[in-house]
């Protein structure tokens, strides 16, 4: 649980979302102090800037009933995005749920041995950005061409998850090159 929390902190950092030092950095003896040796998941469940909340529900299984209780508690507290972080898959009915909450509450779904280790600190994984709406423009008008004559990204790699990217985002990619040094890409979320 340590290391899904720690990887779960760096990846709303790399989004942009403030985190404190302290629980970033947090030594595994730290959170076995803060959280106990028997840690119940729902201890876990975060609210770091009131944008965003992170649960991690005690179910192995998450059902409907589960989903309802999180998108309350949403409501409640005025939040529209959420992470989720399952121990196994949710059932279909709980899926079903979450889809047709989609335009109200938006809710990501992760397992956790997907969070096991943050998949952007590999050696393979080139350092990704995602443009701000002005910069995609900028970069559009500089090189004369539409969004959708870009190259893509679809919004299930393993990246664009971990950044939270949505449709029509465009992500910079800056790859090490042995001629040029660097070498730099744009993708297009799909």
């Amino acid at each position: 649980m340590f290391r899904i929390r720690k990887t779960c902190l760096e990846m709303l950092a790399d989004r942009g979302y403030l985190i404190t030092e302290e629980e970033r950095d947090a030594t595994r003896d730290q959170f076995t102090d803060k959280y106990g040796p028997d840690i119940r998941r729902e201890d876990l469940t975060d609210d770091p800037t009131e944008q965003i909340f992170v649960f991690f529900p005690e179910e192995a299984k998450v059902g409907v009933k589960t989903i309802k209780l999180l998108a309350e508690r949403m409501r409640n507290e005025g939040v529209q995005r959420a992470v989720m972080v399952t121990q196994a898959n949710m059932t279909p009915f709980a899926k079903q749920c979450l889809s047709e909450m989609a335009p109200k509450y938006y809710i990501e779904l992760f397992q956790e041995a997907e969070l096991l280790v943050n998949i952007t600190k590999h050696t393979l994984v080139p350092q990704h950005r995602i443009l701000t709406r002005e910069e995609k423009q900028t970069l559009l008008d500089r090189y004369k061409v539409k969004d959708t004559q870009l190259p893509r990204i679809q919004f299930s790699d393993p990246v664009a998850r971990y950044f939270g990217m949505t449709r029509g985002q465009v992500v910079r990619i800056v790859r090490p090159s042995e001629t040029a040094g660097r070498y730099v890409t744009y993708r297009l979320c799909v």
